[in-house]
């Protein structure tokens, strides 16, 4: 493997119209690497810093050109020369270089574009492609190679949809492994049949940061939703759900069996002064109350998995919350574990969490992120690599890294082309491994 022949870094603009960053790396056998860097609108406190200018004349403050001069002027110095395959050794190298908990200094943003863009600098040289280059980097080559079936986003809530649920997503998780190609047609046609739902019962269509429907809720007071089931309640947390199970009986999907659902409530945005305040329902409740709300969730409707049901911190009630579950479903922890590892072994030793969302731009490193993978894999849990709110860019690596680790899942939303990327990215890879 040759070394890194230099390192530059560009702003450029993300999903929400706002800026981010890629970075390149060129080897000295002329390979390249290029890799953008996505960001969450609505992200926990405790993830890797997203390094801004705070220049209010330039983006409202959310330039990055802070973190572009961070790689142009110091990471280039520091990691020329290294070998582009020692990916352990150079993320370790930018760790040391930072010096701080939360990559605050040069700025979790620079440091994830550089370490990203140096494993695919490595990956086209070694003609490999990038899951399978990553598979042999970090020692994970045994086993067959499993694509992760998709976990879509389709209806919006939270701080992704104004004046919505206060619950910040609703997905339908596919259920058969046949087909990673199948499955991505059989969401989609769930997906058709929920937006023509949503025209029968003249609810706006238009999509939210995620490209999925950002609820509003139903405002015709004599509205109610027909079918196998009874109406809803209007204006509830719950409605989506209906609405869902619904869709998936209208595309001709066994719900629980070949479709179902996805909860990612994001608790710690509507957690206020130690309680929950579910402001949509007008009332403010307990941790104890908000379980036994979810719990009663999962005796009528066919749930697969939930993430971020209660507050980042409120370690507690999230081991309250797993043995409530009892082993029902995956808990998925997200903003209580931050693709951390020291966080992530807290939760597995609390016993806090059964399942954890996987963001590259949340450690900040490569290394660190896939590490947070193998610890999961080590224990027997599920790893579920996801898109990114408004900062969502055109990189496919997440994809990659899914198939390198194993995961069952891949979280993202159905529509806009920096979400559909990646299941393109999906259906291409199974396309080489069959070789059909």
């Amino acid at each position: 493997m040759s070394k890194i022949k230099s390192i530059y870094a560009r702003e450029i603009l993300a999903s929400g119209g706002e800026p981010t960053l890629e970075a390149t790396v060129i080897l000295e056998s002329g390979a390249i690497g290029e890799a953008s860097v996505p960001y969450g609108a609505s992200a926990g406190s405790h993830e890797a810093t997203v390094l801004l200018d705070g220049d209010k004349s330039r983006y409202n403050g959310k330039g990055m050109l802070k973190a572009v001069a961070n790689i142009n002027e110091i990471l280039v110095k520091e990691l020329t020369g290294m070998e582009a395959d020692d990916q352990r050794k150079i993320d370790e190298k930018m760790l040391l270089i930072d010096g701080t908990e939360y990559k605050s200094k040069i700025g979790g943003n620079a440091m994830l574009g550089v370490s990203m863009a140096v494993a695919r600098a490595a990956a086209e040289e070694t003609k490999l492609p990038l899951y399978l280059y990553l598979r042999k980097n970090f020692g994970i080559e045994q086993g067959e190679i499993r694509l992760p079936r998709p976990m879509i986003v389709m209806i919006e809530g939270g701080k992704h949809a104004d004046n919505s649920t206060d619950l910040q997503e609703y997905m339908v998780s596919m259920q058969l492994d046949d087909s990673a190609r199948e499955n991505v047609r059989r969401e989609m046609e769930i997906y058709g049949k929920l937006k023509s739902i949503f025209k029968e019962l003249k609810i706006n269509t238009n999509v939210g940061n995620e490209g999925a429907f950002a609820f509003a809720g139903i405002k015709q007071p004599d509205v109610t939703i027909t079918g196998a089931f009874a109406p809803l309640a209007m204006k509830s947390n719950e409605e989506p759900l209906g609405l869902l199970l619904r869709a998936i009986e209208m595309a001709g999907y066994k719900p629980e069996t070949e479709a179902a659902l996805s909860i990612d409530a994001a608790a710690s945005e509507f957690y206020e002064n130690g309680k929950y305040n579910l402001k949509t329902e007008n009332r403010v409740v307990t941790a104890e109350e908000l379980i036994e709300y979810y719990d009663s969730w999962l005796n009528k409707y066919p749930i697969a998995t939930m993430e971020d049901m209660l507050h980042e911190d409120d370690w507690d009630n999230w081991v309250k919350l797993v043995e409530k579950i009892n082993g029902k479903i995956p808990l998925i922890a997200d903003d209580l574990t931050v693709t951390n590892t020291k966080r992530w072994q807290k939760a597995i030793e609390m016993k806090a969490a059964t399942a954890i969302l996987i963001k590259l731009n949340q450690a900040g490193t490569l290394t660190e992120t896939v590490d947070c993978c193998l610890l999961a894999n080590k224990h027997g849990l599920m790893t579920v690599p996801s898109h990114r709110g408004g900062g969502e860019t055109n990189d496919t690596f997440m994809v990659d890294l899914a198939v390198a680790v194993g995961s069952t899942y891949i979280k993202v939303g159905p529509t806009r082309g920096e979400r559909v990327c990646k299941y393109n990215r999906l259906m291409r890879i199974e396309e080489e491994i069959s070789g059909k």
